[in-house]
This record gives structure tokens, C-alpha cells and sequence, in this order.
């Protein structure tokens, strides 16, 4: 299983650690310990450093994950307009994860207002229509849908197979 470390000192640093392929310091240090010949003095080092690393997990100055959670986190995120970050360990030497054309998922509910609908998924998110197309039935909580994503930058949603209409995420 692998795993990704992240610092949350990024926001801190202004999101420039956030481009860095670096390895966080503490990561650095524990790896470090492997150099080091002397039994005891690695299982020195290795202790020290593991304790920090710990500490710094139950400080929330590091959170460890693995490529499931990475993946669920993209998905949540799917339709959201957010800056490009290394948050998830996309790193220039290792294979990327494609990222979502499309989610299926089901209706939590369904609204109009103005003549536009306004979908909220399973899931939480929220989704309104900005074209005027008119869907020939009426969405009702748990029918499926499906949102992929479109030309330039937009999203199209089908519900129960109707046809195709453009959404956009707002939330």
C-alpha cells in the first residue's frame, strides 16, 4: 500500500511548498538513518526520528495517507475550480493517478428555481444547471446521475440516461 506524507505548513509558506517535489524534513531525517552503519546507532536515530514524525502526525503538522483516501479526496473535489498543489503527492518521478472524467452517483435531492435546476449528490455537493434545457422528468432523490466533464473547462449531467445538461459545481 502506499502512502503520502503532507506537510500543512504549506499554507503557511505561501503555497511555494506546495510545487516543491522535496520531501518533507522530517521524512528526510527518518530515511537519513538508514546511512548509518552502527546497529545501535541507527536504532538511535530510527527511534528519535520516528518519535518525531509521531509527534508531528498527532500535531497535524503531517498527515499521512494512502492512495485510497487520495483518490476519494479527488473524487469529493470533482467539478471545483482550485489551484494546481502537490497536496497528494503528485510528484514528477512516480506514475500520476488519471484524474475523474466523471462521477456517477445518486440524487440526495433536486430543486428548480428560475427555470434551472439545482442538484445535491449523495455526497454533499451541489450542482446547478446554466443552460435552459429542459429535463423531460422530473429528478427525484435517489435516481442516478451522471456528471462528466465537457469542452473547455464544462460539465454535462445526465439524470436516469435524460439527455444531457450543462451544470456547474457550486460547492
Amino acid at each position: 500500500m502506499k502512502y503520502v506524507i503532507g506537510a500543512l505548513a504549506l499554507a503557511a509558506a505561501g503555497g511555494a511548498a506546495a510545487q516543491s517535489t522535496e520531501r518533507p524534513a522530517l521524512l528526510s531525517r527518518l530515511v537519513d538513518c538508514r546511512k548509518l552503519t552502527a546497529d545501535a546507532e541507527r536504532l538511535r536515530c530510527y527511534d528519535a526520528q520516528v518519535s518525531a514524525l509521531d509527534e508531528a502526525e498527532r500535531k497535524r503538522e503531517v498527515v499521512v495517507v494512502d492512495r485510497a483516501q487520495v483518490r476519494e479526496a479527488r473524487r469529493s473535489l470533482f467539478g471545483l475550480t482550485l489551484p494546481k498543489i502537490r497536496l497528494f503527492g503528485d510528484r514528477d518521478d512516480g506514475p500520476e493517478e488519471p484524474e475523474f472524467a466523471q462521477i456517477e452517483t445518486t440524487l440526495k435531492d433536486a430543486a428548480q428555481a428560475g427555470g434551472r435546476w439545482r442538484f445535491t449528490l449523495a455526497d454533499g455537493a451541489n450542482w446547478v444547471q446554466t443552460d435552459s434545457e429542459e429535463l423531460a422528468r422530473t429528478p427525484r432523490p435517489g435516481q442516478a446521475i451522471r456528471i462528466r466533464k465537457g469542452a473547455l473547462g464544462s460539465f454535462l449531467a445526465n439524470v436516469e440516461r435524460q439527455p444531457a445538461i450543462r451544470v456547474k459545481r457550486v460547492n
